[in-house]
């Protein structure tokens, strides 16, 4: 299987990080890099899917999908009553 191109990538993190990385490797019994490639593709992976959510829930709103402020507003105030309001839908 043919090695993935790689690029070295430099960037300055505060030392407790730094030790934080060791020990993981350590304990891990992996190589700095191979800890630092795991957490920035976590980290990449959960920004894709925040910007996917984002842009899903933009889409809902352009779309007339979303409950008025008010009616919300409404429904939290009821929720110390007797008989609260029911949950708002779109």
């Amino acid at each position: 299987m043919p090695k993935a191109e790689t690029r070295v990538l430099t960037a300055l993190v505060p030392v407790l990080l730094a030790e934080k990385v060791d020990q993981l490797a350590d304990r891990l019994r992996r190589s700095r890099g191979w800890i630092i490639k795991q957490a920035l593709s976590a980290w990449i992976a959960q920004e894709e899917e925040r910007d996917r959510l984002t842009q899903e829930a933009l889409a809902e709103v352009e779309g007339g999908h979303f409950v008025d402020h008010q009616a919300v507003q409404a429904w939290a105030d009821s929720l110390s009553d007797q008989e609260p309001l029911p949950v708002p839908r779109s």
